[in-house]
């Protein structure tokens, strides 16, 4: 980490915070981008305020990088690496009865006990991988 902002995290947290927030109060809903996703790819659950978030988390990731001049970087993995990467995280998600957002946010928030395993498990399976990468070189 070459530079920590906690204006800008704390800002970032608020706002991701009250989302859940509005989202719950106003819908009854938690706010877990899997299943906010998985809720477009269904007919019958297919809702604009889904489409208004998924606009928003782009819009709002457009809009971050044009007003503070952020530049991304993007690091490329050949297309079997990334299709198995994808079949582990939708597998993993419908294994935990969710994903990160879902727990991490609105679960620990509720107290939940699934969720508050749930983030234990990502955030450590998390640091492990990191940690692993980095002494093979893969990561750094």
């Amino acid at each position: 980490m070459s530079q920590f902002t906690p204006i800008s995290a704390l800002s970032g947290g608020l706002l991701i915070g009250l989302s859940a927030l509005i989202l719950f109060f106003g819908h009854g809903r938690i706010f877990g981008i899997s299943g906010i996703i998985g809720g477009l790819l269904e007919k019958k659950n297919f809702t604009l305020w889904r489409v208004l978030i998924v606009l928003g988390l782009i819009g709002g990731a457009l809009i971050g990088h044009l007003v503070f001049q952020t530049e991304a970087k993007i690091q490329t993995l050949p297309l079997p690496y990334l299709i198995v990467g994808g079949f582990l995280m939708g597998f993993g998600t419908r294994l935990g009865g969710g994903c990160t957002s879902g727990h991490g946010v609105c679960g620990n928030s509720r107290l939940s006990q699934r969720s508050i395993a749930a983030t234990l498990t990502f955030m450590g399976s998390g640091v492990l991988t990191a940690f692993i990468l980095n002494q093979l070189g893969i990561l750094s």
